[in-house]
């Protein structure tokens, strides 16, 4: 019973959360009989499911809630908001239920349907009541043309709604008694009770071969055994790379005979293992994939519920809901984007008055997108309201005591002062925002994605957040570096370029900065700010970071699509795990936030000593 359950659960969430959708796009098109019919049937589903399950206040809640979608759908009441607000109400009732049901509680501790949501929904069928069956018996009525009985029950729309399309069996004269029941006449053709015969057959009217017609083409499998799968996966693609670079050595030296030929053999055979154990990384890698569409449908109603308590008139724009990324990344983006949403309805968007001051229309748009670029994906929250103004940034973090006076002096640093912890531009919290947390944990979650964040805003104009993640979060493109006799790796999304050093460096304040491209970029030396003892260090590799430094190193190895292992019994500053390189040496990989942060954590306590080739 338990895994029957748990099955229920995930169809029914998946349900659930497509109702919403469906209702609040029949909130802007009323008429939309496709999406009556598709709200009606899945609550109709969730119901039966429920029942079986022997989950009462879920039953209530699916019965009521599909009584009015019947009136709705059959034409006897017109779609009002308040027949939205109160399916929207019963949806959200079941999600929390079956939320909890997901999370381990017993179906016996679930609360009851309130009593508000009840008088809700009964108040929406109120509004336009549907005709009463009468108690006094009366003969059996045949349907009209249009489908609808004495008793105001559109059977024919009932019977189309549970029926598959394509399935239907020849026109037929139902009667309908009294009770709402069909009666024993009930499916009659020539006189002779319909068996189902007609649905058995096939349009051509051969009878059907027995057995199901539809067969399963997914499984549902527990993400767990995804993840195993994957980190297999990406050690035999290592273990490839490693036998790889092993041939290449073993082939230097010349074999002769049967030698030769085995040699050529074991060439071909690694080869192909190579070739497989990639196309089994490629496949594996496809499963965890998912469309940023199973995130984004969530947003709407937060929306709608957010603008209505602020006041606001604000339409959300989804666009790219079809781009796939990482199941993990789709998974941790919730609560960043709900952030976001939250910051920008209340900071961003004005109200209807202040818009209309400033000649813009008094409805808000929010636009939600995504798009593939190379490897990465990127995620960008736009709004056209009144942007940030980099001079009140300064003044209000400078008043917090956040910086000092000689920090964040060009705009695109005083933008980033938003992600600080603590920092609000509000004088009084609410109940949406202002208590100065929120975009901190933005750039938090982002950030351990491996992925950056950007904000450009123009005063008057809007506001736009840029997301910037890998599509896949198992494999890390890096940079191979040594530095003081170690091997270490630091992620490609920071890196911008290579440069060469200089034999001498110019000062500023006691820290080496070295021109680059026309800007000056100090230089912080890898090897003292992980604590290594100072040595030769030729090369520089500029950081694409919101203030970008450059990284000198020792020397530059290459590059490599490393499996990172996470480092979770001994966590060191600036290192997030460990990796093998093709030649099975163990190489430290460098945080990707740390190196975004300017190596800012060990630098205020390790002293720079950098040594340029003279």
């Amino acid at each position: 019973m338990e895994d029957m359950l748990k099955e229920f659960v995930v169809e029914a969430i998946e349900l659930a959360t497509n109702v919403e959708e469906h209702l609040l796009s029949l909130e802007r098109h009323p008429d939309d009989m496709q999406t009556l019919n598709a709200v009606f049937r899945s609550f109709h589903t969730i119901k039966g499911g429920a029942g079986f399950m022997n989950l009462t206040a879920m039953v209530s809640a699916c019965h009521l809630t599909e009584n009015l979608f019947d009136a709705l759908r059959t034409g006897q009441s017109p779609v009002t908001p308040l027949a939205i607000e109160a399916a929207l109400q019963a949806s959200g009732f079941v999600a929390d239920q079956l939320n909890q049901l997901a999370s381990g509680t017993p179906s016996s501790a679930l609360e009851a349907m309130p009593q508000e949501l009840e008088q809700l929904l009964k108040s929406a069928m109120d509004d336009h009541p549907i005709e009463e069956k009468s108690s006094a018996p009366e003969p059996e009525t045949q349907l009209s043309s249009s489908g609808f009985a004495s008793d105001g029950i559109d059977w024919e729309a009932l019977y189309k709604a549970i029926v598959p399309e394509g399935t239907m069996p020849a026109p037929i004269t139902l009667s309908v008694s009294e009770s709402g029941n069909p009666s024993k006449e009930t499916a009659r053709t020539s006189g002779a009770a319909w068996d189902g015969a007609e649905r058995r057959k096939n349009p051509d009217g051969q009878a059907r071969p027995a057995g199901p017609s539809l067969t399963e083409d997914s499984i549902r499998i527990d993400a767990a055994k995804l993840d195993v799968l994957l980190e297999v996966a990406g050690e035999s693609v290592q273990a490839a790379n490693q036998a790889s670079v092993l041939l290449e050595k073993l082939s230097q030296f010349q074999f002769e005979g049967d030698a030769a030929l085995l040699i050529s053999r074991l060439a071909e055979t690694l080869g192909r293992a190579s070739r497989y154990s990639t196309e089994l990384q490629r496949a594996t890698l496809a499963t965890r994939m998912q469309p940023v569409g199973r995130l984004f449908q969530k947003f709407p109603r937060l929306v709608r519920e957010l603008a209505k308590e602020l006041g606001k008139e604000v339409e959300l724009i989804i666009e790219g809901a079809e781009t796939e990324v990482d199941r993990l990344v789709v998974d941790s983006l919730y609560d960043p984007l709900v952030h976001m949403l939250r910051n920008s309805l209340d900071h961003g968007i004005e109200s209807a008055e202040k818009r209309a001051a400033g000649g813009k229309p008094a409805k808000a748009n929010i636009i939600l997108k995504a798009w593939q670029e190379g490897s990465s994906v990127m995620i960008e929250l736009s709004d056209d309201g009144k942007g940030m103004d980099p001079h009140e940034l300064r003044n209000k973090a400078r008043s917090k005591g956040l910086i000092t006076d000689s920090m964040a002096n060009t705009d695109e640093e005083a933008y980033q002062l938003v992600f600080l912890p603590g920092f609000s531009t509000k004088e009084v919290a609410n109940n949406v925002s202002g208590r100065g947390v929120g975009m901190d944990v933005v750039k938090t979650a982002v950030e351990k994605n491996r992925g950056t964040i950007r904000i450009a805003s123009e005063l008057g104009k809007g506001t736009c957040f840029s997301i910037k993640l890998p599509i896949e979060l198992s494999i890390v493109p890096t940079l191979l570096v040594r530095t003081a006799g170690t091997a270490l790796a630091m992620p490609m999304a920071a890196v911008e370029r290579v440069v060469e050093l200089p034999a001498e460096f110019d000062e500023v304040g006691g820290t080496p900065v070295m021109r680059d491209q026309g800007r000056p970029l100090s230089v912080i030396s890898l090897a003292s700010v992980l604590g290594y003892p100072p040595g030769m260090e030729r090369v520089g590799i500029v950081m694409a970071a919101p203030q970008p430094y450059i990284l000198a190193v020792g020397a530059i190895e290459g590059t490599a699509d490393l499996v990172i292992k996470p480092l979770t019994a001994l966590p060191v500053t600036g290192i997030a795990g460990t990796a093998r390189s093709a030649e099975g040496e163990l190489v430290l990989v460098i945080s990707l936030s740390y190196l975004l942060d300017g190596c800012k954590e060990q630098q205020a306590q390790s002293p720079i000593s950098l040594r340029a080739a003279a």
